[in-house]
């Protein structure tokens, strides 16, 4: 492809990327452009968490997630079958249901009162004899691609991409002993606005130079023990907690109090795990519970973090001071990253700024880079392209 006087040529899966070593360009983090293009290309053919299955025990018990203006639910049917839906209305295109969470016998639009079943067939017609053609059988609710995994509901928007099982293939080993498949919301769903770019926030959750500069607390509790891994669709952060007593109240009471988890491997006792699963999923995995966390773009300088915590039932006082405990020191790190992320934002909308060095430590950042100069060779390009270049060869 040719836009202007730059060349982009994609590359082969396997061939060496020239641009191995360098950073992702500034604009890639505030362009309408490549934006709209990123979420066509990226976002919307990549899986993304709705909700754990222990959430939606009951008939007719649903969730919802909202992104890229798209809708979706996904409800408990009547045989017990948990299925995904476009939440449109086949009538009129209005929302079905509002709200994040919600248990209905039926789902009947606030608009005209079409009413579906809960596996998703067109149930009701007001003035039915109105539509003489009507063609009941094809218009029930648009179907959504799900996969569980673990537990956890997923859904894409579009296919064609591995399933998550084989994104998270080279993990389950270590993932299994935490019982995932059992874990029970102990909080409910948090949406946290941030002013950066969406890649700004996966950066970050990857990188693992900022640990030791920007997190003190962090650093107290893990030493220099902190590593970063990457895989082909996932990236690997771990930290052992040290065994010196924190100067920071929190983190020694957390330190004393975090209980023995009898079901958990020795070496996954006292350890903070982390997945971020292409490109923009994350679990947090500690010995006392298990969060989720995924940054969902809503402009090319806005983002929603959304997030809640699951734990295994576990009645013992020092468990439940240990995630109080997790809670604050955690609140905390987000703080900082606060901060971090939208100095970075504020950096790439400059235009003095170029690509800068990747180390060769930084493996999760520069695999993230590799993958979407892949999907979008213009993200090679120092400088955007002319406008209108998302338009060439739409036809």
């Amino acid at each position: 492809m040719t836009h202007g006087m730059a060349t982009v040529t994609p590359l082969q899966f396997g061939n060496v990327d020239p641009d191995e070593d360098r950073s992702l360009p500034g604009w890639l983090y505030h362009d309408p452009e490549f934006f709209r293009i990123e979420m066509e290309r990226v976002i919307r053919p990549s899986w993304q968490i709705v909700c754990h299955l222990n959430e939606i025990v009951g008939r007719g018990e649903w969730r919802t997630l909202d992104y890229l203006g798209e809708s979706i639910i996904v409800i408990r049917g009547d045989e017990g079958a948990v299925r995904a839906f476009s939440n449109v209305c086949r009538h009129r295109g209005s929302r079905l249901v509002d709200g994040q969470a919600g248990c209905a016998r039926r789902l009947v639009c606030p608009y005209h009162a079409w009413s579906y079943t809960l596996d998703g067939a067109l149930a009701g017609v007001p003035g039915k004899s109105d539509y003489p053609d009507l063609r009941v059988g094809e218009l029930g609710l648009i179907p959504i691609e799900q996969e569980i995994w673990r537990g956890f509901v997923f859904v894409r928007l579009e296919g064609g991409g591995p399933s998550v099982a084989e994104m998270m293939a080279a993990h389950e080993a270590e993932v299994a002993p935490h019982r995932f498949e059992e874990l029970q919301a102990i909080g409910r769903i948090t949406l946290r606005p941030r002013g950066v770019n969406w890649k700004n926030v996966a950066d970050n959750y990857s990188d693992g130079l900022h640990i030791p500069v920007a997190h003190p607390g962090l650093t107290r509790l893990f030493g220099r023990n902190y590593r970063v891994e990457a895989e082909v669709h996932s990236d690997r952060m771990s930290g052992e907690l040290v065994e010196r007593p924190s100067a920071n109240l929190s983190e020694r009471a957390y330190q004393k109090y975090l209980p023995t988890v009898s079901h958990l491997p020795e070496e996954a006792r006292r350890r903070w795990l982390y997945y971020k699963l292409w490109p923009n999923v994350a679990f947090d995995i500690y010995p006392d519970q298990v969060d989720f966390m995924q940054f969902l773009p809503v402009s090319p300088t806005e983002t929603v973090i959304r997030e809640i915590a699951y734990a295994l039932p576990d009645q013992r006082r020092e468990m439940g001071a240990a995630r109080y405990l997790n809670w604050r020191i955690n609140r905390r790190v987000n703080a900082e990253d606060s901060v971090l992320i939208k100095r970075v934002q504020l950096g790439m909308q400059s235009r003095s700024y170029r690509p800068g060095p990747l180390g060769q430590s930084e493996v999760c950042l520069r695999a993230f880079a590799r993958k979407l100069r892949r999907l979008i060779p213009e993200a090679r390009l120092e400088q955007p392209p002319a406008p209108g270049w998302t338009l060439i060869g739409s036809g």
